[in-house]
């Protein structure tokens, strides 16, 4: 009889934490961020805390008042100047000022014989071809661009809201984060020695994760767009943040990026300013993540490249933007926890 009440206690757990679950869904987005900004600011309200003789409701304020004017409105400032800038490249692009398709022709007439032989073996120097796949793939970002004009209002409403769930969140996280992680340890049922093992990699997990990605590709679409504005060419805000979101996946870089701009400057004639790109792509930006990476994150908590690569790919088809923190925080967890299965089943006796 004590067995089954505990069986349907059980279920009743798992459903109502499943039901709990479904109810927070819309709003997984601002919890995520919430948990991973109190993690990484977490040593800050403890210092405050212990400056400050408010308590730790004055201390997470303060926190929270920091995480505004350092990360928030920056972002937003960024956003609402990328937004005027993709709005006036795209406006050029339909107007014809921006014609990509006669700067395709620039580059193939500069390219020597043999790559031309090369590309030519794979029907790439159809011109005609790239020109109608340009004007085809313009035509449809436009249709897709007009119904969500639509919608900006909707979801300028809803990134608010959800704004202030983070924010609200974020300023209990900092204040009770220490007693709530207690009650989760003692919750969870496993062992002691691996309830501290796998609590003790999270935080570091998180911090790694969002500190050696994000504040990378910061760096490397800072380095690229400042690159970009200093030899003149349009949008360089837009082409740094492009640059710097492709500078979180491994192995694709912001290359993709400033290495066919440098390629465009060589085929134009600008020959100095597309050496310098090369030189400053390759010196600079490319040797950002190989010194930065391993101060903020630390060689014990580094994952592969080749997981970064696919985890962050599959968390963005999975998740979309949030993908970029979620898909290498899921691996870099199954794999803790498979080092933690692998040193407690070597540390057991045989039987």
């Amino acid at each position: 009889m004590r067995k089954i009440e505990n069986q349907c206690f059980l279920l009743l757990l798992v459903a109502v934490t499943l039901g709990f679950g479904w109810v927070l869904l819309p709003f997984y987005g601002a919890i995520l961020w919430a948990i991973v900004v109190a993690v990484i600011f977490a040593p800050l309200n403890r210092r405050l805390q212990s400056r400050m003789r408010g308590g730790p409701n004055l201390a997470a304020a303060a926190t929270v008042v920091i995480v505004l004017a350092m990360v928030i409105l920056p972002l937003g400032l960024i956003t609402a100047s990328l937004l005027q800038e993709a709005s006036t490249l795209f406006a050029k692009v339909q107007s014809g000022e921006y014609n990509f398709a006669a700067y395709t022709e620039r580059v193939f007439a500069a390219l020597p014989a043999w790559m031309t032989g090369l590309l030519d073996r794979f029907n790439l120097t159809d011109l005609g071809k790239v020109r109608d796949s340009l004007a085809t793939g313009l035509a449809k970002g436009g249709q897709a661009v007009a119904p969500q004009a639509l919608s900006i209002g909707l979801n300028t409403f809803e990134f608010i809201v959800g704004l202030g769930i983070m924010l609200y969140l974020l300023f209990f996280l900092l204040r009770d984060g220490q007693v709530l992680a207690r009650r989760i340890k003692q919750a969870v049922p496993l062992r002691t020695d691996q309830k501290t093992a796998l609590f003790g990699r999270f935080a570091d997990v998180v911090r790694a994760t969002v500190k050696g990605s994000i504040l990378v590709a910061i760096a490397q679409g800072a380095l690229g767009g400042l690159a970009f504005w200093f030899l003149g060419i349009h949008a360089a805000l837009l082409w740094g943040v492009l640059m710097a979101f492709l500078s979180l996946v491994p192995a694709i870089g912001a290359g993709l990026v400033w290495v066919p701009v440098a390629i465009y400057l060589l085929a134009t004639g600008a020959v100095w300013q597309g050496v310098s790109l090369i030189l400053y792509g390759v010196l600079v930006i490319g040797l950002v993540d190989n010194l930065l990476r391993p101060f903020l994150i630390g060689k014990d908590t580094k994952l592969p490249d080749y997981v970064v690569l696919i985890s962050t790919l599959g968390g963005i088809e999975v998740f979309g933007l949030n993908g970029f923190v979620i898909g290498p925080l899921i691996a870099a967890m199954f794999m803790v926890t498979w080092e933690i299965f692998s040193a407690s089943e070597s540390a057991s006796p045989p039987p």
